[in-house]
């Protein structure tokens, strides 16, 4: 029988010591005994998996952590989200992550526009859509607050732009698109605050006490992306199990499987429990199935420290704890646990610095006998400095 892995990704989950945890950290003053098992059985380290002067989006931290470096393969955030809905895009296509926000007093207030629920979004998407009514524009509806604009026949190399959960409570003047053609995308951004401000939906959700969308923020702008099989570089089969278009794409693109849980919504109240279920389902099929959850990274959006805390510490309950317990069944096996990048709840956003991990299994063994937390990981010496190395690591039994 071939050796089992399993990556357990809590989004975000690494952070800076806090005052209202007497100056932990969120994974230290969270309740996390499998993740301490983990470390104690094997070791933890820290990883660098954002290259210097690169994004530090999830979408480069995530193709690091998948064993891809994003100096080579990057393309853009938007291109893999286009992957995970099927949107075919030809070679003079540009496609843009399209978020619906909510401004105020010409500051970005909430880059989720109160994780607006789908079924509002679309109306709002399609409408506007209709109302823009350009034949080289098109708009496709995501999930909740997350869609995606296709320009044809325009070039955006020269263009930059800034993801709208980085610049909360910033001006948002200063952070609009910039460079060659950036007007083109300014001038849509500023029809649909228009087309927005009076809608219907908006009225409702004032009345109710919700954000209001806004306007939608264009972002991650790029085109095709193509990633080589995971089997052919590294020759394992594998699934993920995810409820975020960002990793679905990217999991398509290295032709891993996607397995659909009931209830996973990529936020705070997502079904961990079903995750973890489907994980252990997952293990007879697979090579190596990796689990992520999105939760922590929202709660660190959302500065809040005690929901990033509940969020650990039911990942660590319902699928850290019963896949370690399963995993172990097999005669060899690996388990990884691993931000992708660190959202720290004072910034609400993402930083590039390394993430600590913890990784237990066939011939993993540490020296340093402490539970899982970032001191203890830059404590241990243990350091992989290059993120597209970590999957080889990981993967060599």
């Amino acid at each position: 029988m071939s050796a089992k892995y399993v990556i357990i990704i809590p989004d975000g989950a690494a952070d800076n010591p806090q005052d209202c945890f007497d100056g932990q950290t969120v994974i230290e003053a969270a309740q996390t005994p499998n993740m301490d098992r983990i470390t104690l059985d094997g070791r933890q380290g820290i990883c660098h998996t954002v290259p210097e002067g690169m994004t530090p989006g999830s979408d480069v931290a995530m193709m690091s952590l998948l064993g891809y470096d994003p100096q080579e393969y990057y393309t853009g955030r938007a291109p893999i989200e286009a992957v995970a809905m099927d949107i075919p895009l030809g070679p003079d296509d540009w496609v843009f992550r399209c978020n619906l926000v909510t401004t105020a007093d010409n500051e970005m207030m909430d880059h989720s526009a109160g994780h607006i629920p789908t079924k509002e979004a679309a109306q709002l998407i399609e409408e506007l859509a209709a109302s823009v009514a350009l034949e080289n524009v098109s708009f496709h509806t995501g999930v909740s607050y997350r869609h995606l604009c296709v320009v044809n026949g325009q070039d955006f190399s020269k263009v930059t732009t800034k993801p709208p959960h980085d610049i909360i409570g910033q001006k948002v003047a200063k952070n609009l698109p910039k460079g060659k053609n950036s007007e083109m995308l300014n001038n849509l951004m500023a029809q649909s605050a228009q087309f927005f401000e009076n809608h219907a939906i908006n009225k409702i959700r004032k009345d109710l006490g919700e954000n209001p969308v806004s306007t939608i923020w264009l972002w991650g702008q790029g085109q095709q992306a193509n990633l080589e099989k995971f089997s052919i570089r590294f020759g394992k089969t594998g699934a993920v199990i995810t409820a975020v278009d960002l990793v679905r794409g990217l999991s398509k693109l290295v032709n891993f499987d996607l397995i659909d849980v009931e209830g996973a919504t990529g936020y705070l109240d997502t079904n961990y429990a079903g995750k973890g279920e489907a994980a252990i389902a997952a293990m007879d099929d697979y090579d190596v199935v990796v689990v992520h959850v999105e939760a922590p990274d929202e709660a660190g959006h959302a500065g809040s420290a005690q929901q990033k805390k509940e969020a650990l510490e039911r990942i660590d309950k319902f699928i850290v704890g019963p896949v370690y317990e399963a995993i172990q069944t097999y005669d060899q096996y690996r388990i990884l646990v691993m931000p992708d990048h660190p959202t720290p709840v004072e910034q609400r956003c993402h930083l590039g610095e390394p993430v600590p991990f913890a990784m237990a299994g066939t011939g993993i063994k540490g020296v340093l006998r402490k539970p899982f937390c970032e001191r203890n990981s830059f404590e241990s010496g243990f350091e992989i400095s290059r993120g597209p190395d970590m999957m080889e690591y990981f993967l060599k039994i």
